[in-house]
């Protein structure tokens, strides 16, 4: 590493609709890496996560569903995108300037999964491979002896990351690193093992030869755990999530403000970029007065900086510092609901977007795209919508070019989007992921996952989605009007007769503008059917 800047690696499969505390601590090795000019790659298992790794497990894990599968690596690989865009703004308040060497990569592996013939993986890899070692495998041997016995498919998991590694490090940038949890030590072997196979038989071997400089190496990190010491994670049970929607800022920044003094010191050398010198400062003057908790306060913000970005950790640590209630609503700013009209439509702004949202099956099924659109906060109007989609700046998560009847080309395991057109009901159906899940997409970062509930679901939980038929502001005040004849105590909301206004003013500049453009009053574009105002 003094000689040559190495390429290293973390991977995570998208088995959870979220990453966690847990998997920060493999993401720290790799993000010290970036900042001191090595190739960073995160990598998805889109492909891997079909099977699950077995480690740890006395049964099989669970299949999951397309859908399932769909949200959980769309929400993942933004979740990836949103934690290298907060290193990259963070990195420069801790004296750390980006400077030319620094590069990193986001892969799914099922972009070569789905490309490289099953003769070449058994060819190159498993000519290599012996079955005498893997049976004596501490995960294969507690299976067969306690548990239910083992796949082929998990059986041979360890040779599918160890695949992973040799497409990265065969690549043009040569990824020599991996890095996982100390429970990963086994799979990395695996790996190192598979690579010094597969170089033997290349046709040209000088390309990689066995050299110092050209080493695989594996790098272990401790695992996160929590008081008892049970690992973190969706099967424990204990996850603290970094999705905003499933664990708030407030109480991630509650969390580390909980752990025990003995604790901090070594959190914050885990989990920060604060230099050895500065955190030794720090924990003087947490023993000055633990009860101040100044180390926890520092451990959090600087936790909250990295995931959800230097803003929110501010007015989160405001509000711990302020009171120990937990405020209103998930966000101590306000949760962004559509995508904006006006000022930029930034990664920090994305961050407060819900990326998973239901409609309704009437919605979906019989309304134009325009209208899911619009519903799903990606335009703020209908016929903002079809000017959207006639200048492809929306998108939907399929692949390009495929012809009407061809639904094969729709990969649940990889994203791959293609730009939405003024199509009809049906056309949208299409691209239905398990006849219920729809993705979404408007600019770089703003996606919506929608899933589609029954008609009689929707109803029941009620809510409500921009231009539904019967929620208008003027039918609302309409009721209230006819209400107010049998009912004097009737009264009307500040916020309500402001739209109304709003709204007359606008049917009447529309009006004007109409009798300008084409001699009469035709109707404005944003009252739709009559019906639905």
């Amino acid at each position: 590493m003094l000689q040559k800047r190495i390429g290293a690696y973390v991977g995570v499969d998208p088995t959870a609709p979220s990453l966690h505390v847990g998997h920060l601590l493999p993401f720290m090795a790799l993000f010290w890496l970036y900042i001191h000019g090595y190739g960073a790659t995160t990598l998805i298992g889109g492909a891997t996560a079909k099977v699950g790794d077995p480690i740890g497990r006395l049964q099989s894990r669970d299949p999951m569903s397309k859908a399932d599968m769909s949200l959980n690596i769309t929400k993942v690989h933004y979740q990836l995108k949103t934690l290298w865009t907060n290193l990259d703004t963070h990195a420069p308040s801790l004296g750390y300037e980006k400077k030319w060497g620094w590069r990193r990569a986001l892969w799914n592996n099922s972009q070569w999964y789905s490309s490289v013939p099953f003769s070449e993986v058994v060819h190159k890899l498993f000519t290599g491979i012996r079955l005498g070692p893997m049976l004596t495998r501490d995960t294969v041997k507690r299976r067969l002896d306690e548990g239910q016995g083992m796949s082929l498919s998990e059986f041979i998991y360890p040779m599918m990351q160890a695949w992973d590694w040799w497409h990265l490090y065969s690549s043009p940038k040569q990824t020599q690193m991996q890095i996982g949890g100390s429970d990963q030590y086994g799979n990395i072997i695996a790996g190192i093992e598979a690579i010094a196979h597969i170089r033997t038989i290349q046709p040209h071997k000088d390309e990689f030869p066995d050299t110092l400089l050209n080493l695989p190496l594996g790098f272990t990190v401790p695992l996160l755990t929590d008081s008892s010491g049970a690992k973190f994670g969706k099967s424990s049970g204990n996850a603290v999530w970094l999705d905003p929607f499933m664990t708030s800022p407030f109480d991630l920044y509650g969390y580390f403000m909980r752990r025990p003094d003995a604790d901090v010191e070594n959190l914050l050398k885990l989990l920060t970029f604060l230099p050895l010198s500065e955190i030794k400062e720090i924990m003087v003057v947490q023993n000055e007065d633990p009860s101040k908790r100044h180390a926890h306060h520092i451990l959090a913000h600087q936790v909250l900086c990295l995931v959800h970005g230097t803003q929110e950790a501010n007015q989160t640590q405001a509000a711990h510092k302020a009171r120990f209630a937990k405020p209103n609503g998930v966000f101590a700013v306000p949760e962004v609901q559509s995508y904006p009209a006006e000022g930029p439509a930034d990664q920090e702004l994305a961050a407060r977007f819900r990326t998973d949202i239901k409609l309704p099956r009437s919605l979906i099924m019989g309304q134009s795209i325009a209208r899911i659109l619009h519903a799903a906060g990606l335009a703020q109007s209908i016929s903002e919508a079809h000017r959207l989609c006639t200048a492809q700046g929306a998108y939907i998560a399929g692949a390009p070019g495929q012809k009407p009847s061809d639904t094969s080309a729709l990969q649940h395991e990889h994203l791959t989007f293609t730009p939405v057109k003024v199509w009809s009901a049906k056309e949208t159906s299409r691209y239905l992921i398990d006849d219920k899940l729809l993705i979404l997409r408007r600019g770089k970062h703003f996606v919506r996952v929608v899933e589609m509930v029954e008609d009689e679901e929707w109803q029941v939980s009620g809510q409500t989605y921009p231009g539904e038929p019967g929620t208008g502001v003027v039918r609302r005040v309409r009721e209230k009007l006819e209400a107010l004849q049998g009912s004097p105590k009737v009264t009307f909301d500040q916020s309500e007769v402001a739209d109304v206004a709003g709204k007359v003013s606008q049917v009447e500049q529309e009006k004007k503008l109409a009798r300008k453009s084409t001699g009469n009053s035709s109707r404005p574009s944003w009252l739709g059917r009559g019906r639905q105002r």
